[in-house]
């Protein structure tokens, strides 16, 4: 979301609410969602969400904040929350993860929020780390999904994924003309992408840095 702010240098929550809304989601997975300094307040206001009828994910933070180390998610009306928890992440910069589990038309589903760091050696501790945190966890069908800040094929992040499956990745960094396919969804065996894709419709392009990608599961 890079804070609410687009290309344009303008702070327009309401504009990012807009292209949210556009995508007709279920679940929504925010990166940048709350303002850089303590106390980390809310780049998109959680009553600016609920007013336009999303759930706003209850992780814990200090009030004022939407997500934790960045990390938000919403959720459509008929969605309900079973269970959310943190994972920490080693770098040297901070970086942390959320967990929700869902109760969802596809049944139990585990969504796990990520912005994993700019240098490839800690993405590769940090990917570990969450699959270390997955295996303690009941076995549950779970999507990844967020930006992995990796410019490559993700040949070098499969290998740290054994269970999980990259849907095929596309181009939305950067938003004007994207090149990079920095953000990405993994997926358990027992979910299938029916399709998948990045939105273009304006003010996407604007809006952020990046363009949302989307993906559309079922049971596999």
């Amino acid at each position: 979301m890079q804070k609410c702010v687009g290309l344009d240098l303008r702070r327009r929550p309401d504009r990012s609410l807009g292209v949210i809304d556009a995508l007709g989601a279920d679940v929504v997975v925010l990166q940048e969602a709350d303002k850089r300094l303590a106390p980390r307040p809310a780049a998109l206001p959680a009553h600016m969400a609920r007013d336009a009828g999303w759930q706003v994910v209850d992780l814990g933070e200090p009030a004022g904040s939407l997500g934790w180390h960045g990390n938000a998610m919403l959720i459509g009306p008929r969605l309900g929350v079973l269970t959310t928890g943190h994972l920490e992440l080693p770098g040297l910069e901070p970086r942390g993860a959320i967990r929700v589990e869902l109760d969802t038309g596809l049944g139990p589903l585990r969504v796990i929020g990520v912005h994993l760091g700019l240098v490839k050696r800690y993405r590769l501790l940090q990917l570990a780390a969450i699959m270390r945190a997955l295996r303690t966890l009941p076995q549950m069908p779970t999507v990844v999904a967020g930006d992995f800040n990796d410019w490559g094929a993700g040949r070098d992040l499969d290998a740290q994924v054994p269970g999980l499956t990259f849907v095929a990745p596309v181009p939305s960094f950067p938003s004007p003309r994207p090149v990079a396919a920095l953000d990405r969804f993994l997926i358990s065996d027992q979910l299938r992408a029916q399709a998948s894709g990045v939105h273009i419709a304006r003010p996407a392009r604007i809006a952020s840095d990046h363009l949302p990608v989307w993906v559309d599961l079922v049971r596999g």
